[in-house]
């Protein structure tokens, strides 16, 4: 199972366009949502509310927060392009994002992961200078 590819097709494709994806996404856990700003922040915790409201990840273990906040970061480098940074340098995102966990291992011992996507736009602030954007991180959990 592929929860990054998982995690890619939630953010890019419509709902009715899952269907020949159902079949995986019975055997993952996953939220999808949406966030704008131009607070690199707000975009984090979007991500994080989401996932713990949905019961992707406990609010009490740290070392689930801990694993989807580095795949939040490393989805956002792709988003950014490598300079994590948004309002500091007068750009703005609009994203959808999914986060999917799963076992992408055939093998028990390797556990679980957890797979961050965004799909969006980002650009200067002003309406219609957007181009599309796309970052995915996976991390242990």
């Amino acid at each position: 199972m592929k929860i990054g590819k998982l995690a890619v097709l939630l953010t890019t494709l419509e709902e009715e366009e899952l269907a020949p994806f159902e079949k995986q996404l019975e055997d993952v856990d996953f939220c999808l949502g949406r966030a704008g700003s131009m607070n690199m922040q707000k975009v984090i915790s979007a991500v994080e509310t989401a996932a713990k409201r949905q019961q992707i990840i406990s609010e009490i273990v740290y070392r689930e927060t801990h694993s989807l906040y580095h795949a939040i970061l490393e989805a956002l480098e792709g988003v950014t392009r490598g300079q994590i940074a948004i309002g500091d340098m007068m750009r703005t995102v609009g994203l959808k994002f999914a986060v999917v966990r799963g076992k992408p291992y055939d093998r028990d011992g390797e556990g679980e992961w957890i797979a961050v996507a965004f799909y969006g736009t980002i650009g200067a602030p002003v309406k219609g200078l957007e181009h599309e954007t796309m970052g995915l991180g996976i991390n242990h959990i």
